[in-house]
């Protein structure tokens, strides 16, 4: 974790460097990786700074906090991603405020979000979040059911299916790390193959991002790296 005393454009520089190295490394162009700043109980003041550094892509996990984030910040330029759990009585708040919904587990959520998403907006982009450990406390759905819920995903004129996101139990060693991710990653290849619209793969936080980039991610999301330790 960064220091409590780092600023914002110092923080910002130092997870850039770590992506940066680690493209390096595995030989990947840092051009196809997103940063998604994960500002989930960050004051707008705090998103502004990150704003002012170049920063676009916003990750929130409450649906309401995030409303009011992006209603307030509507004049920029800024793409949101929802990447909490979802409730089903929250799907139109989504549907109507969101540019991403990255946690989608279930049919009945993405019939819900294909439905109130207005045909006069664009379609909504869908990560399909997957479940690599079987852990029944986390969201996310069974390897074997990604296929069906993909279909029913590209079926959908309001929907745009684009890829996987998951969120594994934490592991030390960057081989183990990349276990996983090399599983994620087969799963994504299997997809991409069936739907010609995938193409993002949301996997790596601060303490994975180097293993999930060497598997080929291609969206990291960071949060406290970038804006500090919570209150």
């Amino acid at each position: 974790m960064c220091p409590t005393n780092q600023t914002t454009k110092q923080r910002f520089s130092s997870v850039i460097k770590r992506i940066e190295a680690a493209c390096a490394n595995y030989q990947r162009d840092p051009h196809h990786i997103r940063l998604l700043a994960v500002s989930k109980t960050k004051p707008v003041e705090q998103i502004r700074a990150l704003i002012d550094l170049g920063q676009r892509s916003f990750g929130e996990n409450y649906v309401d906090e995030a409303v009011a984030k992006a209603t307030e910040l509507k004049h920029l330029d800024l793409s949101w991603h929802f990447i909490g759990p979802i409730q089903s009585n929250k799907t139109r708040l989504l549907a109507e405020h969101f540019d991403w919904v990255e946690s989608v587990d279930r049919l009945k959520i993405a019939r819900r979000l294909a439905d109130q998403r207005s045909r006069e907006q664009s379609p909504l982009n869908v990560l399909i979040q997957v479940d690599l450990d079987h852990e029944t406390q986390k969201a996310g759905c069974d390897p074997d059911e990604v296929d069906a819920l993909a279909d029913f995903i590209a079926s959908r004129s309001t929907l745009r299916l684009r890829g996987l996101m998951a969120i594994p139990a934490p592991r030390e060693a960057l081989a183990d790390q990349r276990a996983v991710f090399a599983r994620l990653r087969a799963l994504f290849d299997r997809l991409a193959r069936s739907h010609r619209s995938v193409d993002t793969l949301s996997a790596g936080m601060s303490g994975d991002l180097e293993a999930a980039i060497a598997e080929g991610s291609t969206e990291i999301r960071v949060g406290t790296d970038l804006f500090g330790p919570r209150g």
